[in-house]
């Protein structure tokens, strides 16, 4: 009788876990086919009919990546902060940090997204996303014009990940090597209208050269001049090359 009983408890137990499951196949489906605004409408369907049920930290996790791919980049920080902040536990914790962070970087709020990285780094040590951290750091850092900052996030990386190829957020930041101040005066579709652009720029004794870099699965090629230390120098450097008719833009 004893048996019977803890028997048909059991039974009980994996039809109500088999019950409270969530299905993602659809959703991971439209995910993966590049779909995100059918992944979103799928994920809050799910979050509407049983938001925490087994396996809600993926469905979180899910539905923030695709937010994040769609390019509704306040959505997808809400949903990241979500699973850090309710579901302490879950696996995907950590990739959850990094999506918050992104989501923040490319929301143009360095400061919050440097918080997650950080925080990543110091509550994982060991995490697989370390040196990623690192790289975004040093892009955050870049970007709100601590220079010193970034390269020591970027010695950090060399020092501790020698192998590792970063892969750049941005398309404005070098995939490695020293950051430092430059003034960008053209942004390119066409190599030889840019080439043309440092060529002209050499003669009149410029230290110009080209940066190629991808945007949108395209080919940019941006002509640069100068290499600073300091903002103020790249400024006056601006400053110039805006007086004799260059469209200037100063980039870390």
């Amino acid at each position: 009788m004893r048996k019977t009983l803890y028997l048909a408890i059991i039974i009980f137990a994996l039809f109500i876990s088999d019950a409270c499951a969530l299905n993602l196949d659809k959703m991971k489906v439209y995910l993966m086919s590049g779909d995100y605004k059918s992944a979103i409408s799928e994920g809050e369907r799910l979050i509407a009919v049983n938001g925490r049920g087994y396996g809600a930290d993926e469905l979180y996790y899910l539905l923030g990546l695709s937010y994040l791919k769609d390019g509704n980049y306040l959505r997808a920080s809400d949903i990241f902060e979500i699973i850090i902040k309710e579901f302490s536990k879950s696996s995907f914790k950590e990739t959850a940090m990094v999506g918050a962070g992104d989501s923040y970087f490319l929301k143009g709020d360095y400061r919050l997204a440097m918080e997650n990285y950080r925080r990543l780094v110091s509550d994982y040590p060991h995490s697989k996303f370390k040196a990623l951290a690192y790289s975004r750091l040093a892009q955050c850092a870049a970007k709100g014009g601590d220079i010193a900052l970034a390269n020591n996030y970027e010695e950090k990386l060399r020092q501790e990940f020698p192998l590792y190829k970063p892969a750049a957020l941005s398309c404005e930041f070098p995939l490695s090597g020293k950051f430092y101040y430059c003034v960008q005066t053209g942004s390119f579709l066409s190599k030889a209208n840019a080439s043309n652009l440092v060529s002209r720029l050499k003669q009149k004794g410029y230290p110009a050269y080209l940066e190629v870099s991808s945007l949108d699965n395209k080919t940019i090629y941006r002509v640069k001049v100068g290499k600073f230390q300091s903002r103020q120098e790249a400024l006056k450097l601006e400053d110039k090359l805006s007086h004799e008719g260059y469209p200037t833009k100063v980039c870390p």
